[in-house]
């Protein structure tokens, strides 16, 4: 497992004379071969860079004797936790657990201690992890396995694509192993046809660059991949997601995608289902740990766009890799910051009412090695990447079945449409229209852009609370609620393996009109008073939500009388009621410059000679009109014909297949 571990490892530089220049080159093996025979004729410096050299490249168990070592010499007070890490990969946790439980009470370094504080909670947690019910069984995938590495499976089109440095070549000075390439071979779910394997294209692959883990489209005709910098390229780091689409018999020229950061490591991606959000890892600041999972969504144009940290429930202060997301909505990806054995685990996180839950895979699928790069086949088999103990070399790929005789599938969506109102009055579907889910706290879940057919779909989850906005330009965006609580399916009553539950529903778009007044109901005063009731200050609440959600617009609040009254105090009454109803909006924080407030009295009424209380409740009204819109230049509300871009070329203009 050191290739992950390379990638999130520092750009590979010319040999350097020195040990510290060596480490500062990422040049570990160096480090090692030279330091590395024995602890006992090493200086405390050098066993911490000997001990440094091993872990940083992966090899944490060969790094125990020269952090305890360097630790009885005074070492820094991080080699108490890189020792215990080790140890935990050892399975002795009770060892483990006692370099932490001596160390914890006297630790100066918060940062230090904060992370060895949340290894100790970890590692009593490895009991209960022991004890989990498990009904997976696993096999090493003999046929396809060799004594270098094979890892991150990705099964697509009657191929099982993988990534491997089985053919020897040149050495990647970091880890000493050679540099790995992608490779493909034919396949019927785990029966390899071995003599059809072979390496991708040179285009893909080279020989001074590693190329790692890949995501395939459902068609197999575009494919996201990650590749290692040789040093030479400019404004890139280490490690890039790169695409290439199958065309014409052969792969195109890889491109960078423009999600990349400089200065930091993008790999491990995987497509949603449905092919419009990308989920991978990446080391860029502001994350919760080393690597963290991201996710990035392709807009109207074709774009990658959007990305965002899956937030602190999913990452946690050590490395969160290799995501993938299965049929039933589930979150599977690899830890080793969250309660597992050793190195990475596998994880499945789940969400419903409202909260995220993540569990440990357990025994056999997760061990105190490297595990990672889980692949579903279907829901109850599939493949995954190990370098435990047993295994024919380095990583393996492995077979695994979920034998659970309970399991049961649910899977929650909400599909709807987008209309407007013609000059009739009449409905008409609204296309091109931007939708996102978003949950209580404001979170976006998900989104879509409606096509000719305003038609869009979102998987939901049980027991939740959520809001559909949609928007496009010149139209008001609206806010509409939705719930699945009390909707939730019992799985005990279930008989088939997968049960998919569907609700609809539809956004009305109304489109903005300069100067159209717009009803605002039941805004109600008391007789001859101005002050703001608690039923009228939900109206007006749900006013405030509209200027939230439009920040573009301006508008004019009016207020209406009846004809009861003499004229000059009608018009002084709903002046009144005008400057109250927009102080409230203002104080709810609405921008004072952005509304005002105008009070017309009897003078544009509804009904002339209302006669009935229903009548001059009609004319006792309050409206609000927009004065001046400025939209924002919003890239999705180009027409079809000039988005043509990432997307396009991955899932549209795709080719012959058979990639």
């Amino acid at each position: 497992m050191r290739r992950i571990f390379l990638f999130i490892g520092i750009i590979t530089l010319a040999f350097g004379c020195s040990l510290e220049k060596s480490m500062n080159n990422a040049e570990f093996d160096a480090v090692i071969s030279k330091l590395g025979d024995s602890p006992g004729k090493n200086s405390p410096e050098e066993n911490m860079m000997v001990g440094d050299a091993y872990r940083k490249s992966n090899r944490l168990v060969e790094s125990i004797p020269f952090y305890q070592a360097a630790l009885k010499e005074g070492a820094p007070e991080e080699a108490n936790l890189y020792l215990a890490q080790g140890l935990k990969v050892e399975q002795k946790y009770d060892e483990a657990q006692k370099v932490l439980d001596k160390y914890v009470p006297r630790a100066r370094d918060e940062k230090v201690k904060k992370l060895a504080e949340k290894e100790l909670e970890n590692l009593r947690k490895i009991d209960d992890l022991k004890e989990k019910d498990s009904y997976y069984r696993v096999k090493n995938l003999e046929d396809i396995n060799t004594e270098q590495a094979e890892y991150s499976p990705v099964y697509s089109q009657g191929f099982l694509y993988f990534t491997s440095n089985r053919e020897g070549g040149k050495i990647y000075r970091t880890t000493g192993t050679p540099f790995t390439d992608i490779y493909r071979v034919a396949s019927k779910g785990a029966n390899v046809n071995i003599s059809t394997l072979d390496a991708l294209d040179p285009i893909i692959n080279h020989v001074d660059t590693n190329e790692g883990s890949v995501a395939i489209s459902a068609d197999g005709t575009s494919m996201i991949f990650a590749k290692g910098n040789n040093g030479k390229a400019k404004g890139y780091s280490e490690v890039n997601l790169f695409f290439t689409r199958y065309r014409n018999g052969r792969w195109s020229e890889p491109v960078p995608l423009s999600i990349n950061v400089a200065e930091a490591w993008d790999s491990t991606p995987a497509f949603s289902p449905d092919g419009t959000t990308l989920y991978f890892s990446s080391t860029r600041p502001d994350g919760y740990g080393g690597a963290d999972l991201y996710q990035a969504k392709v807009n109207r144009r074709g774009r990658w766009v959007d990305v965002r940290n899956l937030g602190p429930e999913i990452n946690s202060t050590g490395d969160d890799v290799f995501p993938y997301i299965s049929e039933d909505g589930s979150l599977y990806f690899s830890s080793d910051g969250h309660p597992g054995f050793g190195k990475l685990d596998m994880f499945r996180a789940v969400r419903e009412g409202g909260k995220v839950t993540i569990e440990n895979l357990g025994e056999p699928m997760s061990s105190s090695a490297d595990d990672f790069g889980l692949y579903q086949f279907d829901l109850q088999k599939g493949f995954f990447t190990s370098n435990r103990k047993g295994g024919k070399g380095d990583d393996d790929i492995y077979t695994y079945i979920n034998d659970d005789p309970d399991l049961r599938i649910v899977n929650y969506f909400l599909t709807g449409i987008t209309v407007t109102t013609d000059d009739a009055g009449q409905e008409i579907i609204l296309p091109n229209t931007k939708v996102s889910l978003t949950a209580d706290n404001g979170d976006v879940l998900d989104e879509a852009f409606t096509g000719a057919d305003g038609k869009f779909n979102f998987r939901v989850y049980p027991e939740e609370h959520y809001d559909l906005i949609g928007e496009k330009t010149d139209y008001f965006t609206v806010r509409n609620d939705f719930t699945t609580v009390g909707k939730t399916v019992d799985k005990t009553t279930l008989t088939e393996f997968i049960t998919n539950v569907n609700f609809e529903t539809k956004i009305m778009m109304d489109p903005i009109v300069l100067e159209k007044a717009i009803v605002l109901d039941n805004i109600y005063y008391d007789l001859d008073k101005f002050n703001i009731r608690p039923d009228a200050a939900l109206v007006l609440d749900s006013l405030v939500q509209i200027m939230n959600d439009n920040p573009d617009i301006y508008i004019e609040l009016g207020s209406h009388t009846d004809s009861r009254a003499p004229d000059d105090y009608n018009l002084d009454l709903s002046r009144k009621r005008a400057q109250s109803a927009v102080r409230y909006i203002i104080n709810e924080g609405v921008a004072a410059e952005r509304i005002v407030a105008k009070g017309y009295g009897e003078t544009q009424l509804i009904v002339k000679n209302a006669q009935t209380e229903e009548e001059h409740q009609r004319n006792r009204r309050t409206e609000f009109k927009v004065l001046r819109y400025n939209p924002r230049d919003r890239e999705d509300d180009l027409p079809p014909d000039e988005k043509v871009d990432e997307y396009d070329r991955f899932f549209k203009d795709s080719g012959d297949g058979n990639g």
